[in-house]
């Protein structure tokens, strides 16, 4: 990462990671290993990681300051949505690019397997319970997307989920993303600035990081073998992916494909993405009447006339 960036290289920068709408997704075009410029490569890892720290810790002072800006507005909220293949870093990415939020104005949520009262409803019932109010950031740790994901992948999770009988083909399929842009656009319109994420690990990294959690005694509880069985299916999870974001990657409610081998670039462009989202909002504080302002004007003078 470069050491300062003007708001055009900025921009410039951010935007070749998001998915234009009505584009057809190969992640084969995506390198998950990038690590900026050859320019800035040429400069080593441990300078181009050091580059990026400094660029991180300015944009979580000013994401501190967006999200004041946020709250204090009460006007708009904002859904970060974070969806991956296992140990590509979700949980470390929420603690890194959080650090100094306001918890009161933040909020994570974690979706499991659904219950079966959750089933008896329509799959998108589940994430409308949880939507951030205004003023709130909230994040989906995964999200409705695994009904389009796990649930695409894993077919038999779809006929135990209580549909009426039918078919389950391309068409089945499509309008679920069309539901899925449905909820995303009303929420969009009703205040909501929506962030989806792609954190895009490696097969040969995710093998790397799961043999570090098994030599790691401290880390064996993050290992599950179901999360090996999951490895298995890594090439129709990946085209689960591609079609998914290609069919819902929109103006209101972009996907952006981040790179995630290096953990330090991934937190990075995050951050920056999420800050630079919140500042086009263009919020303001809210303005105080003149009633208002001649209370403040007596609350003042009350205050420094005491003894």
């Amino acid at each position: 990462m470069p050491k300062r960036l003007g708001r055009m290289d900025e921009d410039k920068l951010l935007d070749r990671f998001e998915v234009a709408p009505g584009k057809r997704l190969h992640l084969k075009d995506h390198d998950p290993g990038w690590m900026g410029t050859p320019d800035l490569r040429r400069l080593g890892r441990d300078e181009v990681k050091a580059r990026a720290h400094r660029y991180l810790e300015a944009n979580l002072e000013q994401l501190a300051q967006a999200q004041e800006l946020l709250w204090a507005s009460d006007t708009h909220s904002v859904l970060v949505v974070l969806q991956a293949m296992d140990a590509a870093g979700k949980d470390g990415t929420i603690k890194h690019v959080m650090t100094g939020v306001n918890p009161q104005g933040c909020r994570v949520v974690s979706f499991k397997k659904p219950s079966t009262h959750e089933l008896d409803h329509n799959f998108l019932w589940r994430y409308w319970q949880v939507v951030p109010e205004r003023g709130q950031i909230c994040i989906f740790n995964r999200s409705h997307y695994e009904d389009v994901l796990v649930v695409r992948v894993h077919p038999e999770l779809l006929e135990a989920s209580g549909l009426p009988p039918g078919k389950r083909g391309k068409s089945f399929w499509k309008g679920r993303y069309e539901d899925i842009n449905a909820f995303e656009r009303h929420l969009a319109r009703s205040g909501t600035l929506i962030l989806k994420f792609f954190l895009n690990v490696s097969r040969a990294e995710q093998k790397r990081r799961f043999l570090a959690r098994l030599d790691d005694p401290d880390k064996h509880w993050k290992f599950s073998t179901a999360d090996l069985h999951e490895r298995g299916y890594w090439d129709q999870y990946q085209k689960a992916f591609e079609e998914a974001i290609s069919a819902t990657s929109t103006k209101w409610a972009p996907w952006f494909v981040i790179p995630a081998d290096h953990k330090f670039v991934m937190r990075t462009l995050v951050a920056a993405i999420l800050t630079r989202g919140i500042r086009r909002l263009d919020l303001r504080y809210p303005t105080v009447s003149a009633e208002g302002l001649a209370a403040l004007k007596q609350a003042r003078h009350q205050l420094e006339s005491e003894k």
